[in-house]
């Protein structure tokens, strides 16, 4: 009875064993760019090929103006991933030191990105977005409406050092 009773007001484990999860690409990034950069993603045009299977999935996007985009870095090797707890965002040593869970540095333990880009035109399985700071063959996860009520968030705050370089960015191409 007293074992009965202890199983039955046991606290759930805070962190309970966690299974590995297996992730099918729904569709590859085609590009120009071979290597990863720190810059210059503005003005890259990609093709996003879905899988064929998949085509029927697309119906009603290209009423959108922009899509969010998950995509998995695959030019991170596995040994390097989750290698830095704490890095110089950009590598640059002018920002300060942050835990990379705090960054959107592409050094993650599970480095699935995110990128919001502006949707060009959607061609069968193809959808042509600008920005999208993947390299060629990124394998693509998901796809979905980016919508501004919903993903924008108005009082967001941030760090200093992230306006401070947002504004350096802004002077730098001549924006104010």
């Amino acid at each position: 009875m007293l074992d009965r009773l202890r199983r039955l007001f046991a606290a759930e484990p805070e962190l309970p064993e966690l299974p590995d999860i297996t992730l099918r690409p729904i569709g590859v990034v085609r590009n120009r760019v071979k290597k990863p950069m720190s810059r210059g993603w503005e003005d890259v045009t990609s093709r996003l090929v879905l899988r064929p299977d998949l085509e029927e999935a697309l119906l009603g996007i290209a009423g959108y103006s922009h899509v969010q985009v998950l995509f998995w870095p695959h030019q991170v090797p596995d040994d390097v991933r989750g290698s830095k707890p704490r890095l110089h965002p950009l590598d640059d040593p002018a920002n300060p030191l942050q835990g990379v869970l705090a960054t959107r540095a592409q050094i993650r333990y599970n480095p699935i990105l995110s990128t919001v880009v502006p949707l060009l035109k959607v061609e069968a399985n193809v959808l042509h977005v600008r920005g999208l700071d993947a390299v060629d063959g990124s394998p693509l996860l998901d796809l979905k409406p980016y919508i501004p009520y919903h993903d924008a968030v108005p009082d967001a705050r941030v760090p200093q050092w992230v306006m401070e370089r947002a504004e350096r960015l802004r002077h730098d191409r001549g924006g104010g």
